[in-house]
């Protein structure tokens, strides 16, 4: 509260008080209020009712004043003049904008180019949200330099590489995926069955009888985040071709990306990178039919695969497949009818998958599948089975022109850090039957 409005208020309760007076004399005295008390009483009213709207007018640019104090810095805000009164100043918004001024990430590439020509000057939305000293070498490395100091990315450029990294043939998206902001994080499970001997368990009671008392089994898994990079040099004669860097550069790095992080989800070692799902652990392997023929795919080998899977989890599981098993799809039958629909033929046509469905569930061309009659030449699998953490922000792009410049040349980099696992040890035992189920299922030998 300022000053102002403070004697403001004073001055009023102090008018307020004095009327108050004069019509408790009058009170007290059980009369009306003479001639002389209601001319001095009018008097204190109107001097009430003026100091009222000067309090208001006061009020009114102490909240105008607040306001203007909170805008973002690309909004005009009030500053102090030479004389002490406020002055209206105005800054661009080239920081509140996620791209930072540039119009694709090809004039960016270019303009990081172009500053590190001899005579050059920098252009200034290089610098945006990073000081005038941002782009000065540095001797160690960080988060948002690259090796040696550098430009940082604009965020949105970054991310639009991230979202071309999640293609359609993409299987980071069927993960169940968690963004964290720090490095690990734990996940508690249980995997226990309702037919199993442990774990909270329910028994029809008798009458009177003590009931018999049960306890979760809770297991604990824990990821911690794992680095994958791109760092690419680029010549500055590619660097001046803005258009083609606008496409090539982004598509390049996504692909190499999307690639990387699909093999690991299926077969990461799970030292210094994921732990697949499809691993000796976790999958289960449908054996070819008992005389099958070498070189063939039959029905039965994929309703088997089908009978292997936990229940509830066909309706979420997809088709993994090479390329060479796509002619062998085209010959299955039940009786009369087709059980691979090519796209355009089944429900909802390529929204469903540009592969088509066979038997009802999307189906992933991949060359992360085996060859054709290799064992994994067919894949199953309910990825939601499969815990995956992502580092929140998605890609982390940057730039450095100093780590190859003796050879004319300008190194971009793109981290991006994941880590995952399957959320089943190992494959789980059925109620009734000896063949055990998992989400994870791969078709044998043939």
């Amino acid at each position: 509260m300022s000053k102002q409005l403070r004697e403001l208020q004073a001055r009023k309760a102090a008018l307020v008080k004095d009327a108050r007076n004069l019509t408790e004399i009058a009170a007290a005295e059980e009369r009306d209020m003479n001639e002389q008390e209601v001319v001095a009483f009018e008097a204190l009213k109107a001097k009430i009712e003026a100091t009222s709207a000067a309090i208001d007018r006061e009020s009114a640019l102490i909240a105008e004043e607040a306001q203007m104090a909170h805008l973002p810095s690309h909004v005009p805000n009030l500053g102090a003049g030479a004389s002490g009164n406020p002055v209206i100043s105005v800054s661009d918004n080239l920081e509140a904008d996620p791209k930072h001024g540039f119009k694709s990430v090809g004039e960016f590439l270019k303009t990081v180019c172009q500053a590190h020509k001899p005579g050059a000057s920098i252009d200034e939305r290089l610098i945006v949200g990073s000081g005038r000293n941002a782009a000065a070498p540095t001797t160690f490395g960080s988060e948002g330099s690259a090796q040696d100091g550098g430009f940082l990315v604009p965020p949105q450029f970054a991310q639009e590489i991230f979202q071309l990294s999640l293609g359609e043939d993409s299987l980071l998206p069927l993960t169940d995926n968690v963004e964290i902001t720090g490095n690990t994080m734990a996940f508690p499970k249980d995997e226990t069955t309702p037919w199993g001997s442990n774990g909270i368990r329910a028994f029809w009671q008798g009458e009177a009888t003590p009931a018999a008392g049960t306890k979760p089994v809770l297991g604990l898994a824990t990821l911690r985040l794992k680095k994958l990079m791109a760092l690419v040099p680029v010549t500055d004669e590619l660097l001046d071709d803005t258009n083609a860097l606008s496409t090539y550069l982004p598509d390049k790095i996504a692909n190499s990306i999307r690639w990387k992080t699909n093999e690991s989800i299926l077969f990461g070692s799970g030292t210094g990178v994921p732990a697949g799902c499809m691993t000796a652990a976790t999958t289960v392997t449908v054996a070819k039919e008992s005389g099958q023929a070498t070189q063939t795919l039959v029905a039965q080998n994929l309703a088997k695969m089908i009978s292997r899977l936990p229940p509830g989890s066909f309706a979420k599981a997809v088709w993994i497949v090479n390329n060479d098993v796509l002619p062998a799809l085209f010959t299955l039958t039940l009786g009369n009818y087709p059980i691979y629909l090519p796209t355009g033929l089944g429900v909802g046509g390529i929204q469903v998958s540009p592969y088509g469905t066979l038997l009802g569930r999307p189906v992933f061309v991949s060359q992360h599948a085996n060859s054709f009659s290799g064992q994994g030449d067919v894949l199953l699998a309910d990825l939601s089975y499969y815990q995956t953490i992502t580092k929140a922000g998605g890609m982390q792009t940057a730039t450095s022109m100093h780590l190859y410049f003796d050879a004319d040349l300008t190194a971009f980099r793109t981290t991006f850090r994941m880590d995952g696992q399957s959320k089943i040890a190992a494959p789980i035992t059925p109620a009734k039957g000896s063949s055990s189920l998992s989400p994870f299922v791969q078709l044998g030998a043939r």
